[in-house]
């Protein structure tokens, strides 16, 4: 993705519309915001080089008009139906996000944008409707987001077993993540800030050494093998760290919640959500297995990518937890 002047007065007007949703004082501003955020996000998904990238921005911009629509029909609806506003939003904002049961239109979206593009998705695009759940009352539709988080883990984990493409497989994670994300977001927001910002770091670098490698399939990752040994350590580290398996980065914020739920006594939320969790590492570790021991002979002829030094250090920030015992040395 080039820095063309459009792209970066884009990105600013993407950036400015997640800030307006966030420091809004009514939810008519927060629309406007996320109409703003919107509008900017689809021309940076659109490629002449991607057949498939308008047919992405189309879908996008069908769900998300259909959310932000939902959302500002939800005050006629208080006074004509006497509906409660609430749920709609919720509703409205559920779907924004991609969780289950409206994640229909997240895997197809993704797998018709670059790689570039699908970290922007997987992060920035669910700030502003994240944030805007956390305002709402949810404790008057715990069951709602008991349902959605629960079929988020189900549908992230067992959608993500048959996949070959690995777009659509980061898809099926980030509905995963999302069901930890709802869970935390019901306890608290600083949780849910905790986790947001670690599986903002944790996904960038998994994405990072896909877009560096142009891997999109799955049988793509057998050319990992021809690649250093650090490279595929790095391959290793991040997508274990994506699994959640300690004592990688991406274990800390699910502890946070397994603790939560554990001392709320939700046993039944955490049972799924660890099941799916396992699930999950399984296609991960299936990932990593074909990177490190098959080979492709007729890859072999093919030049490899060089992995830059910058994307391996920044990779290997999963591995930060083990240095967590050196903070008591600090003088401060």
């Amino acid at each position: 993705m080039t820095l063309s002047p459009s792209r970066i007065l884009f990105m600013f007007t993407l950036l400015l519309g997640a800030f307006i949703a966030l420091s809004s004082p009514s939810w008519f501003s927060a629309w406007l915001g996320l109409e703003l955020n919107l509008l900017s996000f689809i021309p940076l998904i659109s490629s002449k080089s991607n057949i498939y990238s308008s047919e992405a921005a189309l879908k996008y911009f069908l769900i998300q008009a259909l959310g932000s629509s939902i959302i500002l029909a939800s005050s006629p609806a208080l006074l004509l139906f006497s509906l409660k506003p609430n749920f709609m939003i919720l509703c409205a904002l559920l779907l924004k996000m991609g969780a289950a049961p409206v994640h229909f239109w997240f895997p197809s979206v993704m797998q018709g944008i670059g790689w570039l593009q699908c970290i922007m998705l997987m992060t920035i695009q669910k700030i502003a409707p994240m944030l805007m759940l956390s305002y709402l009352s949810i404790s008057s539709m715990t069951y709602i987001v008991f349902v959605s988080s629960m079929m988020s883990a189900l549908v992230g984990s067992l959608g993500g077993l048959n996949q070959t493409l690995m777009r659509k497989i980061m898809a099926y994670s980030s509905i995963n993540h999302m069901a930890w994300m709802l869970a935390a977001i019901y306890f608290s927001t600083p949780m849910w800030v905790n986790y947001f910002v670690i599986y903002s770091i944790v996904t960038s670098s998994v994405v990072s050494i896909m877009h560096s490698q142009q891997i999109f399939h799955f049988k793509q990752t057998s050319s990992l093998t021809h690649q250093s040994t650090l490279t595929k350590i790095t391959v290793f580290f991040a997508m274990l760290s994506l699994g959640g398996l300690p004592p990688f980065l991406g274990f800390l914020p699910k502890m946070m919640v397994i603790q939560s739920l554990v001392n709320t006594k939700s046993l039944v939320w955490l049972s799924v959500l660890l099941f799916s969790a396992l699930i999950t590492l399984f296609y991960y570790l299936r990932i990593i297995m074909t990177s490190l021991t098959l080979s492709a002979p007729k890859m072999k002829s093919s030049p490899t990518l060089p992995m830059n030094s910058t994307l391996m250090s920044i990779s290997f920030i999963n591995l930060s937890p083990l240095l967590s015992p050196l903070v008591v040395l600090l003088p401060f």
